[in-house]
């Protein structure tokens, strides 16, 4: 199956409640071979409408953060969670997540991304569970030859200024790993510090955590 094939039948989707309300389904766009692939929530009122993810205001913010680190729309992958728009924008539920879960998981596998940047804290949910956005923004993580970099949702500075500068900051981040200049943490060492961090004095349940927070990886 292609990546054109996949999105086809996307747009076909009747799998949860959010399509009923949405007036197209939003599969993703960017570059079938692109090397970064970054994924948000879900699509918002201009998404909606266009039938393209983050071509509103904090898509346009995204625009700006690839451009400081040197890159263009064109040249990644930008897809959702979710692939229909929550009713006023509210934060994508569980089983809507999960029915979109099979779309997102084959994007992945069809466009191979060395790079996987998570926007936002149910994006970062499903790479790296247990997990808090406030720690782990700005970090990088591997596992099986890919990386994961968490960063806030654009649509964060939209609200409150100073997170403009978090964002542009944790972006550049990212170029230092591009360029070679940041190495990212295995996720073994990162599940073993939030293990720790979390203070589990029970052997059993911390490996029991970990294998189930590794296994979101595979």
């Amino acid at each position: 199956m292609t990546l054109k094939e996949l999105h086809e039948e996307c747009l076909k989707c009747e799998k949860c409640r959010l399509r009923s309300g949405a007036t197209q389904v939003v599969p993703g766009e960017g570059a079938e071979d692109a090397s970064i692939m970054f994924i948000g929530e879900g699509p918002g009122k201009v998404e909606d409408e266009t039938g393209r993810p983050f071509v509103g205001p904090a898509g346009r913010f995204l625009d700006e953060l690839l451009k400081s680190i040197g890159l263009e729309r064109s040249q990644v992958f930008i897809a959702n969670m979710v692939k229909c728009r929550p009713p006023g924008n509210r934060d994508p539920q569980q089983d809507e997540m999960d029915a979109c879960r099979p779309w997102l998981d084959k994007q992945i596998e069809l466009i191979d991304p060395e790079v996987i940047v998570p926007l936002g804290r149910f994006a970062m949910y499903k790479f790296l569970p247990g997990t808090t956005i406030s720690k782990e923004h700005g970090r990088l993580y591997s596992r099986g030859g890919k990386t994961y970099f968490v960063m806030y949702h654009p649509a964060v500075a939209l609200y409150k200024g100073s997170m403009r500068v978090t964002l542009m900051e944790d972006m550049a981040n990212l170029k230092k790993f591009l360029d070679g200049d940041l190495k990212p943490v295995s996720v073994e060492d990162a599940v073993s510090e939030i293990i720790k961090e979390k203070g589990d004095g029970d052997e059993r349940s911390s490996n029991e955590g970990k294998d189930s927070q590794i296994d979101m990886f595979s």
